[in-house]
């Protein structure tokens, strides 16, 4: 019962112990780059400009009503066009205000707008694209292709805890969290904001996916070391925080 108790200091506001002055912020340390670089040499995926055709269901009442967990897909693959729009609908940057890229503002809402996540990509059916692990690009709109490798399934469904439809599915979002963005700010008041931000990341997926005729669900049973190892993040100043599998649905 100890253990649970010091959980759930996760779960509350610490705004009231925090010193302005005494976060990095304020003791003016350089602020961390709101997106992981990329090398030149990479291979870099322009995505199509993001557009309303592939809106199949207009009403955002609809939308709502109709949202619902889908952990199962048809074999149908994902247009390029879908899935810029869902990029878009995650964590589209809207504007870049601030002379040195201070911050971003996005089509989720983040504390601060400090926008800690980065989204990563397991690819199995998108069309144009050759399956293997990216990550977007948000202040570029574009997609940088990471890996793939021998027994990738395998590794996916392992790390979702048997969960065989994470590694099956068209295209998986693994958003990966970087706590110092918000740290830099917040101090010990950011986990609970980063919480909350990841909340409102996957809520765009769900109503994104309904309006687009996919599915999705949100994946927070998985293997953390397994997963973290599997993208090659540290574990520690980056590492997964939260999984959705989307693909086609069967018609309403």
């Amino acid at each position: 019962m100890d253990s649970i108790k010091i959980q759930r200091q996760w779960l509350k506001s610490n705004f009231d112990i925090v010193d302005s002055e005494d976060t990095d912020q304020g003791k003016k340390l350089p602020q961390p780059p709101i997106q992981k670089s990329y090398e030149e040499h990479e291979e870099i995926i322009d995505l199509p400009e993001v557009n309303k055709n592939v809106i199949k269901k207009n009403d955002v009442f609809d939308c709502f009503m109709d949202r619902k967990s889908n952990r199962v897909y048809k074999e149908e693959d994902i247009s390029l066009e879908e899935l810029s729009f869902l990029l878009w609908a995650t964590q589209g940057v809207k504007k870049v205000v601030g002379k040195t890229n201070f911050a971003t503002f996005r089509t989720v809402p983040s504390g601060g707008a400090r926008h800690p996540f980065e989204t990563y990509l397991v690819i199995n059916r998108v069309e144009g694209l050759k399956k293997g692990v990216y990550r977007y690009l948000a202040l570029e709109h574009k997609l940088v292709y990471l890996f793939n490798e021998e027994a990738m399934d395998e590794k996916v469904t392992e790390a979702s805890e048997g969960q065989k439809f994470v590694a099956s599915a068209p295209v998986t979002f693994i958003w990966s969290c970087i706590p110092y963005r918000t740290e830099w700010r917040y101090s010990v008041a950011a986990h609970k904001t980063i919480l909350q931000d990841s909340g409102h990341l996957c809520q765009n997926l769900y109503l994104a996916c309904e309006a687009i005729g996919c599915g999705t669900v949100a994946i927070g049973a998985y293997n953390q070391k397994a997963m973290d190892n599997f993208l090659k993040l540290d574990g520690e100043n980056e590492f997964v925080i939260y999984v959705a599998p989307v693909g086609k649905i069967e018609a309403k």
